[in-house]
């Protein structure tokens, strides 16, 4: 869906001018991109900055993508175990970096499918949440953390409209079918979280919201000292 791809490039273009005027980003800069894949979206992030090559560490369940990253761009690549906590000791980042990562912290993968309490999701998901919100706060001094707001009306993971506010016994046979014939194969692994949710993972944190035709569409939390 082309005119999705579009929604959603002008706004990571939009994140990135965030990024880049509320931070201060130099040669001495270290930074976590957390979820980062092959770390090209940091690496736009971080387009025209004097930030070094060998102070950006991007991290991932996916090993191979992040040691891929890392012959790309010169990053350090951080293979991360599921569950296990950052391999980094505390503040030993200037800023942490997580975009659109901390709605998939939720039960284990290989049971995404499985779970149809959404009930048990929830609370394990924002048990998990909690946790890695919390390593988040250890190891960076400042952080930016931006995820997708639970009440836009069109679900970012699957693009269908109103997906996020079925009950997951409901959700789960509709994404299966959207599987067969759909734009996208969402997993559903996501707990997507609102305003208040977000603001006690990160009680120090400024609340930026993200609006697309006077919706909020992504929540961000901002601690920048």
């Amino acid at each position: 869906m082309p005119f999705m791809r579009r929604i959603s490039a002008r706004a990571r273009a939009r994140r990135a001018e965030l990024f880049r005027q509320r931070f201060v980003l130099d040669e001495t800069t270290r930074i976590l991109d957390l979820g980062a894949e092959r770390g090209a979206n940091i690496h736009f992030v971080l387009q025209g900055t004097r930030v070094r090559p060998a102070n950006v560490y991007i991290a991932d369940l996916e090993g191979c993508s992040v040691e891929e990253g890392g012959r790309l761009y010169g990053y350090v690549a951080v293979p991360l175990a599921e569950g296990e906590p950052l391999p980094f000791p505390d503040g030993f980042f200037d800023i942490v970096f997580c975009s659109s990562v901390i709605e998939h912290v939720t039960v284990p993968k290989c049971r995404v499918w499985k779970e149809f309490s959404g009930r048990r999701f929830r609370e394990q998901a924002l048990a998990r949440q909690a946790e890695f919100a919390a390593e988040i706060r250890r190891v960076g001094r400042q952080y930016f953390v931006q995820t997708p707001y639970r009440h836009f009306p069109i679900e970012p993971h699957s693009w269908l409209p109103f997906v996020a506010w079925l009950p997951r016994w409901a959700l789960l046979p509709v994404l299966r079918l959207a599987h067969f014939g759909w734009v996208t194969r969402p997993v559903p692994d996501w707990y997507l979280l609102d305003r208040g949710q977000l603001a006690r993972l990160f009680t120090e944190a400024k609340m930026v919201e993200e609006r697309f035709c006077g919706l909020t569409k992504s929540l961000m939390a901002l601690k920048t000292s």
